[in-house]
């Protein structure tokens, strides 16, 4: 029965890494896009963290992450001797890759950290049932690999602090190796780890040739990942003397940004319960009944106490997003219990079932879900391009422009700009002059009824040539004009992007069919 099910979920889990829903722009703007442009050339787009004098973003871990797999990839393909690798191929791949991370990586750490057999399956089982697994962990967050290089770190050191008899040198090398990479990976990562690396204090003592394998390892992957970012970030001047004079230590630069209140404002301030009252009830749901009734078997587990340690550090700084704490939910839910009275345990998992469906379906399915399809569909309309030059993106997330592979479209993404500001915008691009040859594309949710009203007063035409029915916009809310249900009727009823063609309005202008499709 444990064996089907967990086979069961693992398939969930393949669907929603194929599903090409898009939670966050970090999932792109802070990974894939800047390596695929790298590797394949693809037009891609820097970030303020990649742009800055002090760039706060390591490369070193994107690399590791995700270019060794494209540059794999691009043998692959090059070796097969046809053209060159489609994005969609290297998008789908890398998802792919964070769905194997995730089913072996993820899964093995918690069968390593939760010594009692009977309590494994349920762990194991609480986490692959979680829809913060099926979504986010099959995303290419650096806040999904945080949350592997967590669980195994924790992983090495309950091998070493178990081990009374030998050195671990083996364990407390790898060990190493993960804090150093976890550090240049998210400043965020020491939260989880700084206390249980305590626990690790009385056995260096006793075993210092440990510390002497763990300190050369953390060395070496430190210089490495220095000599990376700034070969990356100062390409123009040489690599040696710049190693001695001015090295690049991103850990160092995203430590003093995020020191600064004024720099967390810029991208949102939180109050410090942000995470304990909202973020995660919005990531673990009814879970946090099993947590709040005190089923928990060990309070003093090596899970347990990095992920409310964690939590608490994280607490402190003001900017907090639910992703934030992705390395806490599988190390709570692996330290769960479920009710001793059976009724109590019946409705707990209908409430978890439901719970996880429905987030599943909405993180993983809907949630701005035309937008990556959308992006991959213009890249492949070459024709395009002798007519329409630049694609307006509005009420949308930032869309990954590498997917538009070569195709010379312009990508200028107007936010959640007002609806006749935009309107100006397109106005402009359009120029004065009517010319039937000269049109702008215009992507946003079928839920933005102000594209209903026909644009006649401003000589415009709008055209659907494009339609993904899987896309919600949770960013475009009303419930203070619509009311719930209506604002549920609209964004919910009227679901779906679309791309439209928008042109000037001439005499003799003969109308035209659309093309319409679902990528």
């Amino acid at each position: 029965m444990w064996t089907r099910t967990y086979l069961l979920l693992l398939a969930v889990r393949i669907y929603f890494a194929l599903a090409p829903s898009y939670i966050h722009p970090d999932e792109n703007f802070q990974g894939p896009e800047v390596i695929a442009g790298n590797i394949f050339d693809f037009p891609h787009h820097l970030t303020w963290e990649f742009k800055s004098d002090k760039p706060v973003r390591s490369v070193f871990p994107l690399w590791s992450a995700y270019g060794l797999p494209m540059v794999v990839l691009h043998w692959i393909w090059s070796g097969i001797g046809t053209d060159e690798v489609p994005p969609q191929v290297v998008y789908y791949t890398l998802r792919l890759l964070m769905f194997v991370l995730s089913f072996v990586l993820e899964d093995w750490a918690i069968h390593d950290l939760v010594q009692s057999p009977r309590h494994r399956k349920l762990a194991v089982t609480l986490v692959a049932s979680s829809y913060v697994t099926w979504t986010y962990q099959t995303h290419t967050f650096s806040n999904s690999v945080e949350t592997l290089v967590v669980l195994w770190s924790l992983a090495m050191i309950h091998r070493i602090l178990d081990n009374k008899q030998q050195d671990s040198l083996l364990s407390s090398a790898i060990l190493g190796l993960l804090l150093t990479f976890g550090v240049f990976n998210r400043i965020t990562f020491p939260a989880f780890v700084l206390v249980p690396c305590l626990y690790l204090i009385p056995h260096f003592l006793r075993k210092p040739l440990a510390l002497l394998a763990l300190l050369p390892t953390t060395l070496f992957i430190t210089l490495l990942a220095i000599t990376i970012d700034t070969s990356f970030y100062q390409p123009s001047k040489p690599l040696l003397s710049t190693l001695f004079t001015s090295p690049t230590f991103t850990p160092l630069n995203s430590l003093l940004y995020n020191s600064q209140p004024s720099n967390l404002a810029t991208h949102g301030l939180h109050p410090h319960y942000q995470h304990l009252l909202f973020n995660f009830p919005l990531l673990l749901g009814p879970a946090l009944y099993l947590f709040l009734s005190i089923r928990i078997e060990k309070p003093t587990t090596l899970p347990l106490l990095s992920a409310i340690t964690g939590t608490f550090l994280l607490s402190i700084i003001p900017h907090q997003e639910p992703r934030f704490l992705l390395p806490a939910a599988p190390l709570l839910l692996s330290s769960l219990h479920l009710p001793h009275s059976k009724t109590l345990t019946h409705y707990w998992l209908f409430t978890w079932i439901l719970f996880n469906t429905l987030m599943g379906i909405l993180i993983g399915t809907y949630h701005q879900g035309g937008v990556v399809p959308a992006q991959a569909w213009l890249g492949q309309q070459d024709h395009l391009a002798s007519t329409m030059q630049e694609v307006f993106w509005w009420r949308t997330y930032s869309p990954p422009i590498w997917l538009l592979n070569h195709n010379p479209l312009t990508t200028t993404d107007l936010m959640g700009l007002p609806f006749p500001l935009m309107q100006n915008r397109i106005d402009t691009a359009l120029g004065s002059e009517c010319n039937t040859n000269k049109s702008v594309g215009l992507v946003a949710p079928f839920s933005s009824t102000e594209l209903d009203t026909p644009w006649a007063d401003r000589d415009l035409v709008l055209e659907e040539i494009w339609r993904f029915g899987r896309h919600l916009n949770l960013d475009d809310l009303d419930l203070g004009r619509e009311g719930v249900l209506g604002t549920v009727k609209r964004v919910v009823g009227r679901r779906g992007l679309v791309i439209w063609r928008v042109r000037r309005v001439c005499q003799d202008m003969g109308g035209g069919g659309g093309l319409h499709g679902d990528w």
